[in-house]
């Protein structure tokens, strides 16, 4: 059996699904997709592009033809990832680009054998305008903002907090020139679609720890709503010893190859003098990164770093678990 139902709905029990099907193309999916979805297409990008053609070149009825006998191989082999990791119980949602033909032919598919499915109405382009007109909107939130110099441990201390929005994890980049060596940022339809779910995943009654950021991380824009808020929060300075610096900024190097390495290093070169960028590259090609990161903390990202809001108090980041224990009795007396 398969009924639709619309975006609210399925939104609403989102985190009760078994499986959520996305059934647009897989290049479609890898651009942006729904948080948990599985991509069971129902066309592949080579078959999506040919009925494209064939509908425009010679006629929707030869097009519809062409893609039920794809939608049909597909289909075919999806079912062997379905059964037996989902029994027929199981709470199963599907959706296309707009809720049209491939959520309805995959979906008509599985439901036939027995297995219950929901159809989003408007598919995926309901999903996105449920998430840009949320940004527009965003529900007012205490923030936490945690502010300081680079290697001073805030992603770190984001890991072990409650409440939280790790925008360098979702944005997958450091908020620096170095900032992409774990590789490819998501698009920005895939971390405004990140951002929304962890913003809905927010205790509003109580302070939200966020990383300050300027408006860009990497190629990611910021939304003006979320920036604005984050801006205005209780802004909590976090400091260390170099020598703790070090040791952090250090993890970043130990897997960065050279010519990444080199690249990064000539785009810093305004920024850095002459004899102090080639001891960098000269510690880098002899493995010695406790020097790298000693040189670009003390004489590039210090001296780039700008404070244009000062903080509220300040907290020496030396003993980590302290910190954890002083944030989190912040956190409570925000608690309204």
């Amino acid at each position: 059996m398969m009924q639709t139902i619309p975006i609210e709905t399925f939104l609403a029990s989102l985190d009760d699904y078994d499986l959520i099907i996305d059934a647009r193309s897989p290049c479609e999916y890898g651009e942006s997709h729904i948080p948990r979805a599985r991509n069971f297409y129902a066309l592949s990008d080579e078959e999506h592009a040919q009925v494209g053609t064939i509908y425009k070149q010679v006629s929707p009825f030869e097009a519809r033809l062409k893609g039920a006998s794809f939608v049909c191989l597909n289909a075919a082999r999806h079912i062997q990832e379905l059964y037996p990791a989902y029994n027929p119980g199981s709470k199963i949602a599907i959706y296309c680009a707009r809720g049209g033909m491939r959520s309805s032919s995959l979906g008509t598919i599985f439901s036939s054998i027995g297995y219950p499915i929901e159809r989003v109405i408007g598919g995926y382009k309901s999903y996105r305008t449920f998430i840009t007109g949320y940004l527009e909107n965003l529900p007012a939130i205490n923030f936490l903002t945690l502010m300081g110099h680079t290697g001073c441990g805030k992603s770190d201390l984001l890991q072990e907090l409650t409440n939280v929005i790790d925008l360098e994890k979702m944005a997958n980049h450091y908020g620096s020139v170095f900032g992409d060596v774990n590789g490819a940022q998501p698009t920005q339809k895939e971390f405004q679609n990140r951002l929304v779910h962890a913003v809905l995943g927010l205790d509003v009654t109580q302070g939200a720890f966020v990383e300050a950021e300027s408006k860009r991380i990497g190629k990611i824009m910021l939304p003006n709503s979320l920036y604005h808020q984050m801006d205005s929060g209780l802004r909590i300075e976090i400091t260390a010893p170099i020598e703790q610096r070090v040791i952090r900024i250090m993890r970043m190097y130990d897997h960065m190859d050279e010519s990444f390495f080199m690249g990064r290093m000539e785009r810093i070169s305004p920024y850095i003098s002459r004899d102090d960028k080639a001891s960098s590259i000269t510690a880098f090609l002899n493995g010695d990164l406790a020097r790298v990161s000693e040189i670009l903390l003390t004489q590039y990202y210090d001296k780039v770093y700008k404070v244009t809001i000062k903080p509220t108090l300040t907290i020496c980041n030396d003993d980590h678990a302290k910190t954890i224990e002083t944030l989190k009795e912040i956190q409570r007396e925000q608690r309204f």
